[in-house]
Formats: structure tokens, C-alpha cells, sequence
């Protein structure tokens, strides 16, 4: 069962912008340690930031129908695992909405897709929940 959907599109040059104006202070409000370790190693850490924050917009959209304010910028992590393929790892009040909006009984999955094509970077969302399978 799907339980939320999400999309975002940001100008990877509006992000840019905010590294050039504010640095540190920038990365460290909206971006978790690990992700801003991984941007460090990118060849275009704006755009790598770009995908990032769309996939945190988007993860809110999808949470959003679970009532719980105060989303942080830094409880919706996204890293690469071993495969290059992005996982999100929710914290904090994303962590609550999700478990909010996951039925008893049932575990919820978050899947991702991040797009770019320059400027722009895009994320899509879609949170689903399957039933936990019990032995007889």
C-alpha cells in the first residue's frame, strides 16, 4: 500500500548561491555530517547538495499527511550505499511521522529516485508499507 508521495525540483544554482553567500553555516542547517563528508568528494558538490535537498522536500511532501510539525532539514538523510544506489534514513520528527503513518502490522519502505539534468535536480518519493509476515 503506498502511504505517501513526494517531488521536488531545485535549481542546483540557487544552492550554488547559498554555498557561495553562507558557506558552513549553509551545509551545516540543512545537510546531515555524512552528507556533507560525501558532497566533499564530488566534483560538483552544488549539484550533489541540489539532489539532496529535493529528496528531503520531496520526503516531506510524502510525510506530510501525518500531522507532525517540525520536519528538520537534518532528519532526512540521504547516502549512497554500496551499490551508488540512494537510501533515506529518517531521524527525529521524520522518524515519528513515518512510524505515524505506517498501519500495525505493517513496515513501511521508502523508495527514491534522484534525476539531474543541469541545472536542475529533481527526487521522487513514494513510501509504501507491506505486512509484516508472521510464522505459523
Amino acid at each position: 500500500m503506498i502511504l505517501g508521495i513526494g517531488t521536488d525540483l531545485v535549481d542546483g544554482r540557487r544552492i550554488a548561491n547559498s554555498l557561495d553567500r553562507f558557506g558552513a553555516r549553509f551545509e551545516t542547517r540543512i545537510f546531515t555530517d555524512k552528507e556533507i563528508e560525501s558532497a566533499r568528494n564530488r566534483p560538483d558538490p552544488a549539484l550533489f547538495y541540489a539532489k539532496r535537498f529535493a529528496v528531503k522536500e520531496a520526503i516531506y511532501k510524502a510525510l506530510s499527511s501525518a500531522d507532525v510539525v517540525g520536519l528538520g532539514w537534518r532528519e532526512a538523510e540521504t547516502l549512497n550505499d554500496s551499490n551508488g544506489a540512494p537510501r533515506v534514513y529518517l531521524f527525529g520528527a521524520c522518524k515519528t511521522a513515518l512510524e505515524r503513518l505506517t498501519p500495525e502490522g505493517y513496515k513501511a519502505s521508502i523508495h527514491i529516485s534522484i534525476s539531474d539534468e543541469l541545472p536542475y535536480a529533481q527526487a521522487f518519493v513514494v513510501i509504501s508499507a507491506s505486512m509484516i509476515q508472521t510464522g505459523i
